[in-house]
């Protein structure tokens, strides 16, 4: 093999390394994994609920399990730590149930593009955050405001 075939092959090897590191690593999991203070929490959040799954995964180096439901026709996603600890909250919104600045902030930012779904962000009891799943083209992206609708210092 060649000088340069060698390096290209240790090129590739070392990319396809870091290929899942870089990936949140989120896995599909059987509510029986999860361990017994998660079930616990996950009980809890769950009431009156569709449950439609268990994942857990690696945010930030650490482990999180996260349990993805319906509530009365909308999306809510509860993270939880190993504890049993509600880390964050994800529940789906409306356009029309958005105070006025936040819908406007959020029409503002997409511009032209589809708004096709929006969440608010609790993390410790407080809302944090308003997060708008967008459309442009073939082009899908998230933006998100704050809760009174004013620009972010960082992604939540």
């Amino acid at each position: 093999m060649s000088q340069v075939g060698k390096i290209s092959f240790a090129f590739v090897g070392l990319v396809l390394g870091f290929v899942p590191c870089t990936r949140g690593q989120e896995k599909h999991i059987k509510k029986s994994d999860l361990p017994p203070a998660v079930q616990k929490t996950t009980a809890q959040q769950s009431v009156d609920a569709t449950v439609r799954g268990y994942t857990q995964e690696m945010e930030n180096g650490r482990l999180e399990y996260e349990i993805e439901m319906t509530v009365n026709g909308r999306s809510k996603d509860v993270s939880i730590d190993p504890t049993g600890k509600v880390l964050e909250t994800e529940e789906g919104v409306t356009l029309g149930e958005l105070p006025q600045p936040v819908r406007a902030a959020l029409q503002k930012k997409a511009g032209a593009a589809k708004i096709e779904k929006i969440e608010s962000i609790t993390k410790q009891g407080k809302l944090v955050a308003y997060e708008a799943h967008i459309l442009a083209g073939a082009q899908k992206s998230e933006l998100q405001v704050g809760p009174g609708g004013e620009q972010l210092d960082h992604e939540e």
